[in-house]
């Protein structure tokens, strides 16, 4: 199996998203390195960064299913680096 390390860098501007967020985030869990959320209460958005080091098609999977939440934007930025298990 091929995969590959990439950083997910998510915007929330609806909080009503975020429990439906989390529950996906949480099928996705053994992909993930790490999480980190910043609530940027000033202007209404929480930032989450994630590291992921998954197959191609996971990582779009999910960036696919974020990315389909009200009140979410998604991107992904994907190493160059494929690694062979």
């Amino acid at each position: 199996m091929e995969t590959r390390v990439a950083v997910m860098s998510i915007v929330v501007e609806n909080v009503d998203s975020v429990e439906e967020l989390n529950g996906i985030l949480h099928e996705f869990g053994e992909h993930i390195i790490g999480r980190m959320g910043l609530p940027y209460r000033r202007r209404k958005v929480h930032i989450i960064s994630i590291a992921l080091d998954a197959p191609q098609d996971t990582i779009s999977a999910l960036s696919g299913r974020v990315g389909s939440l009200n009140g979410v934007s998604v991107k992904t930025a994907f190493s160059n680096v494929v690694f062979r298990e």
